[in-house]
């Protein structure tokens, strides 16, 4: 039998998700009294926990280990006061205030606000050896991981303007880019098309699609084809140290959207310069709301507006 709302658990705060937006926003709301509940989620401390070094956050001059940094956040948060809770929200309704919350199934509770920040995943190709090769050469984020591989030959996946950024971005690191394309051409703009198939270190392989990867403990070479199902169908090997996928990212916004207006790719959408959704009460944070920049210091600050937010709202209504 539900419980009603009168017997009901019931919090100030609700915060979904465990990655820098999710842990920044607990660690706010905590120092302001909020008492907050964050659920972990399908990955507990987010994307960066598959990341084996951070070189680009903040604090930590000599890199950290993402399982490690999200380790320290997640207990800078409990010790002010956060309570953080293993479990996936898999319903919601929203449509009315107190929103009202099913974990895992069973549970149910309600929140005065919630805080969104289930983070976007990144697109794999789905080959067997991007699981084996998980940190020891293949990666969703250039910007994050590019650093280790200066001076080294890489290989980017994608034909858009992500896919060209990180393959201008990695130029300037690596000794060798190879952009695979799916295509006979890109989707890029115009402008970066022209800097990609101008610039001296990037080849680019159009018609190519990339069967696997090889190497003893880390990745040594990708195993490609050109124009895969027609007569002139070409195998080959290129030598890489690094593999980037660029295909884009799908945002964990499936139990919201429903209730919250999204974008064309799903993001949640928000009130320009704030976490502010559509609903009154309801915030979001993160990657699941950051289409653009999908950095671990932008989720971060997100989760700090967030829950400055949540403080003003609950400051200027009556419970």
């Amino acid at each position: 039998m539900r419980l009603n709302q009168q017997t009901m658990e019931k919090h100030k705060c609700l915060i979904i998700g465990s990655g820098p937006a999710g842990y920044t926003a607990a660690i706010y709301t905590s120092r302001a009294n909020l008492k907050p509940v964050l659920y972990e989620g399908i990955q507990p401390g987010g994307q960066l926990t598959i990341t084996a070094e951070v070189e680009n956050f903040p604090g930590y001059p000599a890199g950290i280990n993402g399982l490690q940094m999200m380790e320290d956040l997640k207990q800078q948060a409990q010790r002010f006061g956060a309570e953080v809770r293993s479990g996936i929200v898999t319903a919601c309704d929203l449509s009315k205030n107190p929103f009202r919350f099913t974990i895992d199934g069973q549970k149910e509770l309600i929140a005065d606000t919630v805080i969104i920040c289930t983070g976007a995943s990144a697109k794999y190709l789905g080959l067997p050896d991007e699981a084996k090769y998980s940190g020891k050469g293949v990666s969703a984020c250039a910007t994050c991981d590019g650093f280790f591989y200066r001076r080294k030959p890489v290989a980017i996946v994608g034909g858009g303007d992500s896919a060209c950024e990180e393959a201008l971005y990695l130029a300037g690191l690596a000794s060798k880019v190879y952009l695979i394309v799916r295509k006979n051409h890109l989707r890029a703009s115009q402008i970066m098309q022209d800097r990609v198939l101008n610039h001296p270190k990037i080849e680019v392989l159009f018609n190519t699609n990339t069967l696997g990867l090889f190497g003893e403990e880390f990745v040594e070479g990708a195993h490609l084809v050109r124009f895969k199902g027609e007569p002139n169908e070409e195998k080959f090997d290129v030598a890489i140290d690094g593999l980037f996928l660029a295909i884009g990212h799908r945002p964990n916004s499936e139990a919201f959207k429903h209730y919250l207006p999204v974008d064309a790719d799903g993001y949640i959408k928000t009130e320009w310069g704030t976490t502010r959704t559509a609903i009154p009460g309801v915030f979001a944070a993160g990657d699941v709301a950051d289409p653009r920049y999908q950095q671990a210091v932008v989720a971060a600050a997100m989760g700090c507006v967030a829950a400055k937010e949540v403080e003003h709202y609950l400051n200027n209504i009556k419970i």
